[in-house]
């Protein structure tokens, strides 16, 4: 255990940030960690948008449907991009690339969420709150068109950080030995029962906390989300596909 190990266990989503803006510099330390991360075969393909424009927060609010982003802090969206090194290929001659088959999506999706996380950890160790947004995904076409995001881009993230403005208490995560096993995948079975433990941790947790109090369980959150999905979700492949992804023709 050391200082850097227990932050990381510490770690908390920050969602009320206070009005205090991130310097140019600290955003510009952030997106330097974030720009060094591990890549896939050294392709790079991510790229971050920075959102400043008032009238895009609001409209990129309205696809999340969460009242905190982009009010405060300062919000970036990580980008899945193979449209850089598709240009590369064209300008040096050959306009034939592989870059939207399957192998290739994966990767790219891999270093922006690869670059997410360092950039979480890198704002943490300096005091800031983070929250990762997947609610950029509630409508990926719109987000894509007030983007502006050329063919092999998309969008993959969203990441709000600031100064905290409020502390709130850790999430109970699930026993290890529901998510690490020794050589091949062993799951514990029958699952619910053997959550029962778990699953008043839980109750606790959210009974207790100081906001946002409600009654519920980690098994119950499984089943109520199977089929509770936001409507433009259920277009995520097609998106996919339009924007040049997932298509094993190239």
């Amino acid at each position: 255990m050391n200082a850097e190990i227990a932050r990381q266990l510490n770690h908390r989503t920050i969602r009320a940030l206070t009005a205090q803006p991130l310097s140019q510099e600290i955003i510009d330390t952030l997106v330097n960690v974030a720009r060094h991360t591990a890549t896939s075969q050294f392709q790079q393909a991510f790229s971050i948008i920075s959102i400043t424009d008032p009238e895009l927060k609001a409209a990129i609010r309205k696809i999340t449907k969460q009242s905190y982003v982009g009010a405060t802090g300062h919000l970036f969206i990580f980008v899945a991009d193979e449209y850089r090194n598709a240009t590369i290929g064209q300008e040096m001659g050959n306009a034939h690339h592989s870059l939207g088959n399957t192998d290739r999506t994966i990767a790219a999706f891999s270093d922006a969420i690869l670059a997410v996380q360092n950039t979480v950890n890198a704002a943490e160790s300096m005091g800031l709150g983070t929250v990762i947004l997947g609610s950029i995904l509630n409508d990926a076409a719109q987000l894509i068109e007030l983007l502006q995001l050329p063919k092999l881009t998309f969008p993959v993230l969203g990441l709000e950080v600031g100064y905290p403005d409020q502390e709130p208490q850790l999430k109970p995560r699930l026993p290890e030995n529901f998510m690490h096993f020794q050589n091949t995948y062993q799951l514990p079975e029958p699952i619910v029962p053997q959550l029962k433990d778990y699953d008043e941790i839980v109750h606790n947790y959210y009974d207790l906390r100081e906001t946002n109090q409600r009654v519920d369980t980690f098994t119950n959150q499984i089943y109520q989300r199977l089929n509770n999905v936001p409507e433009k979700r259920h277009e995520l492949l097609q998106t996919l596909r339009q924007q040049g992804f997932l298509n094993e023709a190239n």
